[in-house]
């Protein structure tokens, strides 16, 4: 904490009051940006305050803004603004009554599932080389060929004439 922004003469007095608060509190080291921050929330938090005071005082009709009025206003910023941790036996409890419910068991095909490749968006939906019919295949010249293929015959194979 002894990198001040500048020399120790022109160092703000809320700069010294600042880092002797840290000091006070154990703090025997930190960026001077930290001081700044902390001197950049007490000023807001203390101009949010006296202008809550402010209008407290307007709608009691006061010319002025009293003790009653800033303690009001600080009692409205801490219930609106700080919230205190839930207390350990709620956050057991409800640790508890979590873990009751067992984890869901492991699928056998675990990571993400995708659809199948013909639903995808990159699954191929086309062919390249279309497939030849029958009409269009070249005709074996071989007789021993010819009497095997029943297609090429110009017969339609049934399960008596199939060739097993």
């Amino acid at each position: 904490m002894n990198d001040t922004p500048n020399t120790p003469d022109e160092t703000p007095r809320d700069y010294k009051i600042m880092a002797l608060l840290l000091q006070s509190h154990g703090v025997e080291d930190c960026d001077p940006s930290v001081i700044n921050q902390l001197l950049e929330f007490s000023h807001r938090y203390t101009v949010d305050v006296l202008q809550d005071a402010m209008v407290y005082a307007e709608h009691a009709k006061k010319a002025d803004i009293d003790m009653e009025d800033v303690r009001l206003a600080i009692q409205g910023r801490v219930n609106y603004s700080f919230t205190s941790p839930p207390d350990k036996d709620f956050l057991l409890e409800l640790a508890e009554e979590r873990n009751r419910q067992p984890l869901p068991l492991i699928p056998e095909k675990y990571g993400v599932r995708l659809p199948p490749e013909k639903h995808t968006l990159t699954g191929v939906n086309f062919h390249i080389v279309p497939e030849q019919r029958n009409s269009q295949r070249s005709q074996p010249t071989n007789p021993a060929a010819l009497a095997k293929d029943p297609a090429a015959q110009g017969m339609t194979p049934t399960p008596s004439t199939a060739v097993g």
